[in-house]
């Protein structure tokens, strides 16, 4: 017997065998085999379809993103000029308050002016008839017999009115 050359006996036994468990493998292990490498198939599909629709969906949901920003960008920037729209408002309503409460100030100042100036011209009546009066009382009091003594008198009275209106 030679080493490379199997025995017909050895040759018809190991081809038997082969056949049986080729018969068997046929008959119960390739079928599940196969089953299960088709589930897998199925299920490797499925789970690319999955991928792409989520893929799809995320893209989606990106751009949707994005546009929910754009929007927010957009709001934003309308609140902002709205926004400095309302203060430029109210600064104006502020100063324009504020001009009309000072012309308000100002009205209540020249009033107060022109009361007091015109107290303070009534006083100066006053007084200069007050003064008036006593001269005349003083200059009635003495009886003047000449021009002279009557001019004397009244300069007199004027130095010593002018004199106390000056201290």
């Amino acid at each position: 017997m030679s080493l490379l050359m199997p025995d017909s006996g050895l040759l018809f036994w190991m081809v038997l065998s082969f056949g049986i468990v080729f018969f068997v493998l046929a008959k119960f292990g390739f079928p599940v085999i196969t089953k299960m490498v088709n589930e897998r198939k199925e299920y490797i599909d499925h789970s690319l379809v999955i991928a792409k629709e989520a893929n799809e969906q995320l893209a989606h949901i990106k751009a949707e993103g994005e546009t929910i920003l754009a929007k927010a960008h957009e709001e934003q920037n309308v609140i902002l000029k709205e926004a400095a729209a309302t203060r430029e408002r109210i600064v104006r309503e502020a100063k324009e308050q504020a001009r009309l409460e000072g012309e308000k100030l100002m009205a209540e100042v020249r009033q107060q002016i022109k009361m007091e100036k015109e107290d303070a011209i009534r006083d100066i009546r006053r007084q200069v008839a007050i003064l008036s009066v006593d001269i005349a009382e003083k200059i009635l009091r003495k009886n003047l017999d000449s021009e002279e003594e009557q001019m004397e008198m009244i300069d007199r009275m004027l130095d010593e009115l002018t004199g106390s209106n000056n201290q």
